[in-house]
């Protein structure tokens, strides 16, 4: 566990949480829908594995690179056009049917939820995919708010979904984190002004998430969502003068290898 030298703040009011790899393991139903997608032009499938090094940037981008088995792949328009309106066909079935709950998800946005914070989930995920998958699981309820990638102008990495979402909960980017799984949520966070953590169980286009320690904005890194969520409950805790309740397995206070502020 890589873990954040932190100056704890006081009006942490929300956190912000990714959606594929960070909440869910979403990477079975995409391979699913790309397999088909692929099958579709005659091209042999995919492991799951394979498809998950695409994950990270939206639908259209794991089109491109799904099919021509390239993560810098790019199909002509037309190409694309039909290979987007195939994998879009398959996902809409395949969404939620193969992807799991992280373990321990549920029970930590219930701690952060009880104690006072403001939960959101921000993802380049389209939202009709996005709200499929979140009441299918069973998670949306758990949130305040959902946004999704085609609600905004540009997606991760750049910080429109970050700033919408605060702007949705009526908090300023300096009052909430991230929980994420990528480079991508954490250069989003840093350019909205928002800090952030990382989780170990996503995808990251297929670079180990332990590199990114360091990045600017990034306050920690973390093997799982409860990780980070007891990390930041017991922060905030101490800044507060409360007594932490005591994390499931995790020591959040006896990290290493500090990387800098986590909490605004």
């Amino acid at each position: 566990m890589t873990g954040a030298g932190a100056t704890p703040c006081a009006r942490l009011r929300a956190v912000l949480i990714d959606l594929d790899g960070t909440l869910l393991e979403t990477a079975p139903d995409l391979a699913l829908a790309a397999n088909q997608m692929r099958a579709e032009f005659d091209l042999p499938a995919l492991t799951v594995d394979r498809v998950a090094q695409f994950v990270g940037k939206g639908t259209d981008r794991l089109v491109h690179r799904a099919l021509t088995d390239d993560p810098h792949g790019e199909l002509e328009q037309g190409h694309f056009l039909l290979a987007k309106a195939s994998f879009e066909r398959y996902y809409r079935v395949a969404n939620g049917t193969r992807s799991t709950v992280f373990d321990g998800v549920p029970e930590a946005l219930g701690r952060m939820r009880s104690a006072g914070l403001h939960l959101a989930c921000v993802t380049n995920k389209p939202r009709e995919f996005t709200q499929s998958l979140l009441e299918r699981t069973g998670l949306r309820a758990r949130l305040d708010a959902a946004v999704a990638g085609d609600e905004v102008a540009r997606r991760k990495p750049h910080p429109d979904l970050i700033l919408e979402a605060c702007a949705r909960l009526g908090v300023a980017p300096g009052e909430a984190i991230l929980i994420g799984d990528s480079a991508n949520d954490a250069m989003a966070a840093h350019a909205a002004g928002c800090s952030s953590v990382l989780v170990e169980t996503g995808y990251n286009e297929g670079q180990p998430v332990r590199e990114l320690a360091g990045m600017a904005g990034v306050g920690g890194i973390f093997p799982r969502l409860m990780d980070a969520a007891e990390w930041i409950l017991q922060t905030q805790a101490a800044r507060l003068g409360a007594a932490p309740r005591a994390a499931s397995g995790t020591a959040p206070a006896a990290q290493s290898d500090p990387t800098g502020s986590a909490l605004p």
